[in-house]
This record gives C-alpha cells, sequence and structure tokens, in this order.
C-alpha cells in the first residue's frame, strides 16, 4: 500500500470493528478515519474517534446522541445519532467501508456504502443471507468492490485468485464444528448458554458462538457462499475441521485444490481485505504446521445438527426464504441466551417458521425489510406456547 486510504467502520465498537482499528492503529500513515459507528457504547465510540482523530461519530441509539456530543466536546468531530445517521456514515464514500454491524440493523448502511461504488469489506452474514440477490445486483450497478471479511468466505476469495468459476469443481466450506461436535445427541438439549458460547477455536460475541453450536453459522455462510461465489449450490459443500487452521479449499477441474491455512485470528482475513490487492503486515504469529502436528476432516452430522440443511433447503427454494431463516434465527438465538428456549429448539423454531409458508420474493431493501419483519412476529409467536 502507499497512498493513504480513507476508510469508514460501521460497528467500530465490536470484534470486527476493534481488530479492524488494531491494524490501522499499526499502520497510521496508510489510512485516515473517515466514519466510526457503534450502537450505544458511547464512551467506547468517543475513545475510539478521538485516537484516530475521526471526522465523523455516529451512535445508532438516537437516546445517547447527548452523550456522545458530551464525551467529544472540544474536539473537531461532527456527531450523529439514529439509523439515517448510519446510512449517511456509511454513504460518505470512504475509500474502503468496513461494514460491521451486527444483524439487520446493517442492511440499509451496507447498502448505502455500495451504492458508493467504492470498496465495501463485508462482515455483515445478514446482509448477503437476507438481501443477497438485492445486494449482489446493487454490486453490479454501482461497480462497488465487495471483499468477504469472514474467514471463510475470504479464504475462498483468496484461492480463487481471480479464476473463473467454470473451473471450479467444488468449494469447501470448513466448519469447527463448535463447542458440541463431539456430543451425544441426548446431550444437546440440556447445553446452556453459558457452554454454548466457549467456542472452543474463536474468540467470538454471544450470538455467533451460538450459531456455530447449533452450526447455523456454517448454513449462514453457505448462503453468504451461493451469492458471492456463483458456482451454484451443487458445487458448495461443508467440511468439519475442528482444528480450525484450514479457513476454506477450493478444488478446480484438473485436481488441483488449494486451501488457504492460517491462525484463528480475524486480523489476517480484515489485513487481507484492508490491503487488497496487496499485503500488509499483522501481528498474528505464522503457523507452525509441526506443532500442529495433523489436521482432520469429516462430514457434518445433519442428524444432531439440522441446520445446514435448513440453510441449503432455503438457498434452493430462494425468495424469502433465506431472510426468514435468519430472522427467525436471531430471535431464536435471543431466546435461547436468555433462557426462554432450549438449545435444540433453536434450530427446531426456526424450521417451524420456515414451514408456515413464505411471503413473495423480496424486490429491493424495503421488501427484506419488511420480510425480516414478519419473520421475527412470526417466531415470537410460534414460541409464547414453548415458554
Amino acid at each position: 500500500m502507499t497512498a493513504q486510504r480513507s476508510i469508514t467502520i460501521l460497528g467500530a465498537t465490536g470484534s470486527i470493528g476493534t481488530s479492524t482499528l488494531d491494524l490501522v492503529r499499526r499502520n497510521p500513515a496508510a489510512f485516515r478515519v473517515e466514519a466510526l459507528t457503534a450502537h450505544a457504547q458511547v464512551a467506547e465510540l468517543a475513545a475510539l474517534a478521538r485516537e484516530f482523530s475521526a471526522r465523523l461519530a455516529v451512535v445508532g441509539d438516537p437516546a445517547r446522541l447527548a452523550d456522545l456530543r458530551a464525551a467529544l466536546a472540544g474536539t473537531d468531530i461532527a456527531v450523529a445519532a439514529g439509523p439515517d445517521a448510519l446510512v449517511e456514515a456509511a454513504a460518505r464514500g470512504a475509500d474502503i467501508t468496513v461494514a460491521a454491524i451486527v444483524g439487520c440493523a446493517g442492511l440499509a448502511p451496507t447498502m448505502a456504502a455500495i451504492e458508493c461504488g467504492r470498496t465495501v469489506a463485508l462482515a455483515n452474514k445478514e446482509a448477503l443471507v437476507s438481501a443477497g440477490e438485492v445486494m449482489t445486483a446493487a454490486v453490479a450497478r454501482s461497480g462497488a468492490t465487495l471483499l468477504p471479511v469472514d474467514s471463510e468466505h475470504n479464504a475462498i476469495f483468496q484461492c480463487l485468485a481471480g479464476n473463473a468459476p467454470e473451473h471450479v469443481r467444488m468449494i469447501t466450506l470448513t466448519a469447527s464444528g463448535g463447542p458440541f461436535r463431539d456430543w451425544a445427541a441426548d446431550r444437546l438439549p440440556h447445553a446452556t448458554p453459558a457452554q454454548a458460547v466457549k467456542h472452543p477455536n474463536w474468540s467470538m460475541g454471544a450470538k455467533i458462538s451460538v450459531d456455530s453450536a447449533t452450526m447455523m453459522n456454517k448454513g449462514l455462510e453457505f448462503i453468504e457462499a451461493f451469492h458471492l461465489f456463483p458456482v451454484g449450490v451443487e458445487r458448495l459443500r461443508i467440511l468439519v475441521h475442528p482444528q480450525s487452521i484450514v479457513h476454506s479449499m477450493v478444488e478446480y477441474r484438473d485436481g488441483s485444490t488449494l486451501a488457504q491455512l492460517g491462525p484463528s485470528d480475524m486480523r489476517v482475513p480484515i489485513a487481507s481485505c484492508l490491503a487488497w490487492p496487496a499485503r500488509m503486515d499483522t501481528p498474528c504469529a505464522p503457523l507452525d504446521l509441526a506443532e500442529i502436528g495433523e489436521l482432520t476432516f469429516r462430514q457434518p452430522d445433519e442428524s444432531r445438527f439440522p441446520a445446514t440443511r435448513l440453510a441449503r433447503e432455503a438457498v434452493i427454494a430462494g425468495g424469502a426464504a433465506p431472510a426468514v431463516l435468519n430472522a427467525a434465527n436471531e430471535i431464536a438465538v435471543a431466546a435461547f441466551l436468555a433462557g426462554k428456549i432450549g438449545f435444540t429448539q433453536i434450530v427446531a423454531c426456526v424450521q417451524a417458521v420456515l414451514d408456515r409458508g413464505l411471503p413473495p420474493p423480496p424486490a429491493c431493501l424495503a421488501d427484506v425489510i419488511a420480510v425480516d419483519h414478519e419473520a421475527r412476529l412470526r417466531t415470537h409467536a410460534h414460541m409464547e406456547p414453548v415458554r
């Protein structure tokens, strides 16, 4: 990297945001921070905005605007609050925007960043899962460059290295299998939230950790891969790889298989996006394969973890199915974390909501948001008798 580039981070106080800023901190000449956003963490957001001399700081919760203004008093940093302000921050047209707002709250800001036609490093799963067709159409229309931050999709992106989809025989997404990968089926209904969030390999937030435990995270990534890499459902598969060293693989028609290996540290795929098409230094230690010793792989067990099957069926069904699956899962996971439903009821609840029928396919972002809202209401209604 040579010329300094402007960067906006949507979701600056989350795990992806703080990892991104750690890389920016280590490369101060390479980046100028345009805007930073957070949902409600005013003190953390203000501290980051001061440290990186951001031009704009936005808090998603409108009620926290006065707090943010007070925290940044005496600086030249502009402040704003609310959903519209998040969209405006994304639309400032930074050279690279890291879209890391969790959940459907990140849909509109991510779309605004894409419509600027610049580079968007996508870490918001819900964007492509819920609005895949709408969002990929916006990318094509605007000429934006969409770079995947998820370690698996970033690995695929690196392994493809510009090769044409018709040369690909199979794309393999690897999965750690989560904390319950070796549990017997009769133990799973008794799994607790504390056990579910204790991921064996990665340090992640509670929601994504539960998704890893149910394997829904890999199901959502399967849907993302379908939209990011146009090879079709039949050329996408999942393998359980407990060591989380091989992040994904691409097999080509000539029999060659390329794999991307790396430590379980999100700064590696983030750095790939920030520096693309070049490379940048990270503080991550290189792999010691001799110390690791062995890499193992096995087929996922969809009888114990049916989430990947549901996701694959949602992709095949198309239309509103992925958005419904995603929304129902968010509500069910929140209920599990709150102690209102059991672990195995998460995916069962998602299945039940999907089985109730699907709304018409969404044609625009407003349609996606409407589908998401309705699916959440249906999920709450379904869970009432369970409670």
